[in-house]
């Protein structure tokens, strides 16, 4: 699939994705999702990227759906009302769905805005960095709408409730300062600097116990919702897995030897 609305590159295990639509400030339609789908899809079955970075090309993350190109809405109004859904179930939270399942980890490097569907996307990654530039703004609701793509889910477990629901109903601007402080976001960094600290977080991870990474990222969003004792349980089955990987038998290794290790994702 030759892209147009986005860049996929690969180099040293790590796989750059940049929603490249800047003159639109990267608003997101139904033909930017499919690409980014069909990109994620790729990156998981040919198993070669060790490590998924997402930023937007430009001046912004995301502005969110084009409201002007198709990216909210997506029912056709026909005799009856339109279905403001639609869009979501068909491609917005597949996406959604297929980032948080990807076996690898996934960083995002957030600069200027992340609103919208564009904040939730910026939000799923396993470690957020953002430029001091960046902000983050739910304003559904200055169009009568209520926040998607996984907000809801998101946003009061990083913030919580208190502070998710006034950034949704107030529908403010929060800055890269005010997330990290609100436990949104990993890191804030100059926005010069902010490719070059993602990329050397990217590194770091590409080079790491890449199962035991899909171990944790999946542990985390199972143990979010369970109880102490279901929590313990997932850390037993995934310890099996993580036990079983020719990784831990080098990290082991390594330690005894006093060297570093020398992963290779298996």
């Amino acid at each position: 699939m030759a892209y147009e609305h986005i860049l996929l590159e690969e180099a040293d295990g790590i796989a750059t994705l940049t929603i490249n639509r800047p003159q639109a400030l990267n608003a997101l339609h139904i033909g930017v999702i499919e690409e980014m789908i069909h990109a994620v899809d790729k990156l998981r079955d040919e198993g070669t990227a060790r490590v998924l970075l997402m930023t937007g090309a430009g001046r912004g993350f995301s502005s969110g759906a084009d409201l002007a190109g198709g990216g909210a809405g997506g029912g056709s109004r026909g005799d009856g009302p339109i279905d403001a859904g639609k869009v979501l179930e068909t491609h917005f939270n597949p996406l959604l769905e297929r980032l948080f399942a990807l076996p690898i980890p996934f960083i995002t490097a957030v600069n200027g805005p992340a609103a919208g569907a564009g904040c939730s996307y910026a939000l799923a990654g396993d470690i957020v960095i953002a430029g001091r530039s960046a902000y983050f703004l739910q304003a559904f609701v200055n169009i009568g709408l209520v926040p998607d793509v996984g907000s809801t889910w998101l946003l009061p477990r990083l913030a919580g409730r208190a502070r998710a629901q006034a950034m949704m109903m107030l529908g403010e601007r929060i800055s890269a300062e005010q997330a990290l402080d609100w436990g949104m976001v990993y890191k804030v960094v100059d926005d010069a600097d902010l490719m070059t600290e993602a990329r050397a977080v990217a590194t770091k991870l590409a080079k790491g116990p890449t199962k035991a990474y899909a171990l944790i990222r999946q542990g985390i969003r199972a143990c979010m919702d369970t109880t102490l004792s279901e929590g313990l349980m997932v850390e037993r089955r995934n310890q099996l897995h993580a036990g079983r990987t020719a990784d831990f038998a080098e990290g082991v290794m390594a330690f005894l030897q006093k060297r570093p290790a020398n992963f290779q994702g298996k």
